[in-house]
Order: structure tokens, then C-alpha cells, then sequence
């Protein structure tokens, strides 16, 4: 059995390889600069393979773009899905807006499943920097990392594209819709 489960394992990163690879070279207009023998090289590391792979597992298309993070520009693999990631749906915000709602609660948060992943949700100017690379969430919305002023009052924000426009709205924190997801990043740490 266990012989069985390593070469399982083996196949599946065989498998994500594949698709990654297939994905950067369809798509070089999101990372221009970039070769895959680098990204190939990141992800070595069993750590950030896990991470894209749950990424991958739970409908977001990951692929590599350079992203704002930490105030300097990073290269991550973010959601690229056109919508919001299929597999991220049907949750509020947190754990606290989760732990508040009294009934019909949903079976949980996208905070929680970001850190389940390892990713980082995706904040307003991040999914801004999203949007001009590729118009995504033209029929769903994802929930945006949301900064504490806005957390505090209980209400949390979420984007979408409609009308040629990239919106950012706000909502309750505790609030859920089968259209809603999240998008989230990692970043490749590319000195190993």
C-alpha cells in the first residue's frame, strides 16, 4: 500500500507539473520575464508544491505573476481562475463573522481556508493589479483581505468586474453567496 500511495503521489506532481507548465506557456503575458526553469525549481520545494497544489485542487488556476507584496513586488502564484475558485465558495469572511452568525451558518470562512491552504487572500490593490492583467469575476465575486477599520465595524470588502470596471464593495462580514469565493497568493521564494 504504501508503495502504491508514493507512486500516486509521484503522479500527482508529475500531474501538477503538467498542468503548471501548460498553464505558464499558454499565458506568458501574465509573467513576461519569467522562465519556467525557475518556477520548475521553486517548486521543489514540497512545501510550496502542497500549497499550489491545494490551490489547484480547490479551483484556482494558479499561475505566476509579480504582485505587490510586503511593498515591493514579489513572484507569486495567484488565482487566475476566470471566476471566483469553485472549490471557495459559500463562506464568510472569518472565523469571528462564523463564530456570529446564529443560524444558517456556512460551513466556514474564507480566512480559514486561505490558512488551510497556505495562501494569502488577495487585498483591493492586489485584485486590482489582478484585473489589469486579465478581467476575472465578470459573474462571481471574491471576498478582499479586508483592513481592520472596516474588519472593527463588522463589515468586510469584496471585488468583482462588471461594465469594463473592476468594483470593490463591502458587505457583512458574516454574509455568504454560492457566487462568492476568494483568490488568493503565494509567494515563490525564488533564492531556493
Amino acid at each position: 500500500m504504501k508503495n502504491a500511495d508514493k507512486q500516486n503521489s509521484a503522479e500527482d506532481k508529475q500531474d501538477l507539473m503538467t498542468i503548471l507548465q501548460e498553464r505558464f506557456s499558454q499565458n506568458l503575458h501574465r509573467h513576461e520575464d519569467v522562465k519556467w526553469e525557475l518556477i520548475e525549481k521553486a517548486l521543489s520545494n514540497k512545501k510550496l508544491n502542497k500549497v499550489v497544489q491545494a490551490m489547484e485542487d480547490t479551483g484556482g488556476e494558479p499561475d505566476v505573476m509579480r504582485l505587490a507584496t510586503d511593498k515591493q513586488m514579489n513572484l507569486c502564484f495567484v488565482d487566475f481562475t476566470k471566476e471566483s475558485p469553485s472549490g471557495r465558495r459559500s463562506l464568510c469572511y472569518d472565523d469571528a463573522a462564523l463564530q456570529a452568525r446564529k443560524q444558517n451558518k456556512p460551513a466556514g470562512s474564507a480566512m480559514n481556508m486561505a490558512q488551510e491552504i497556505g495562501i494569502t487572500l488577495l487585498d483591493e490593490k492586489q485584485y486590482r493589479q489582478l484585473q489589469e492583467i486579465e478581467n476575472v469575476d465578470t459573474k462571481t465575486s471574491s471576498w478582499l483581505y479586508t483592513p481592520d477599520n472596516i474588519r472593527s465595524l463588522k463589515g468586510a470588502i469584496f471585488g468583482d468586474h462588471r461594465y469594463d470596471t473592476t468594483f470593490v464593495y463591502h458587505n457583512g462580514a458574516e454574509s455568504y453567496y454560492a457566487a462568492r469565493g476568494f483568490r488568493g497568493f503565494v509567494v515563490i521564494d525564488v533564492e531556493k
